[in-house]
């Protein structure tokens, strides 16, 4: 089952690519994240882990599998009958602005199963983590 949004952002894509890949720094901007803490710290690349926090959800541990560094990400979490991957996308606008875009699938039995029973909630944490990032890239936050 998939999710997704995306929101323009009226910031160059190198700004919204800064405070994306921050983690940690995230709850500050989105109610969707109560902590994030790296596992392995340094910047975003392959194989880098991060346990986090969400509210009514348990913690979980994402492993990044895919990086175009200033463009794009992708972290999965999972165990045996769930895997869930979620991908992160910063493009520029000719505008000057930008464009993100975030997606999460989740498959297998177990994830099948959760991914509809949180659907609701998981469309929610998508559209805050999408305004919040607007927000703190144009200033607001």
């Amino acid at each position: 089952m998939r999710f997704g949004t995306g929101i323009d952002i009226a910031a160059p894509a190198a700004r919204v690519w800064e405070i994306y890949r921050d983690v940690e720094r995230w709850p500050e901007w989105t109610a969707s994240v109560t902590s994030i803490t790296a596992l392995d710290p340094g910047p975003l690349r392959i194989g880098a882990r991060a346990r986090i926090r969400q509210p009514k959800l348990p913690t979980t541990v994402w492993t990044i599998t895919e990086l175009d560094d200033g463009r794009a990400w992708t972290w999965v979490a999972g165990g045996p009958g769930a895997r869930t991957v979620a991908t992160h996308v910063v493009e520029p606008r000719g505008d000057g602005g930008a464009r993100a875009e975030l997606s999460l699938t989740m498959t297998g039995p177990l994830g099948l199963l959760v991914a509809k029973l949180t659907a609701g909630l998981t469309d929610r944490y998508l559209a805050l983590e999408a305004e919040g990032l607007k927000a703190r890239a144009e200033g607001e936050r």
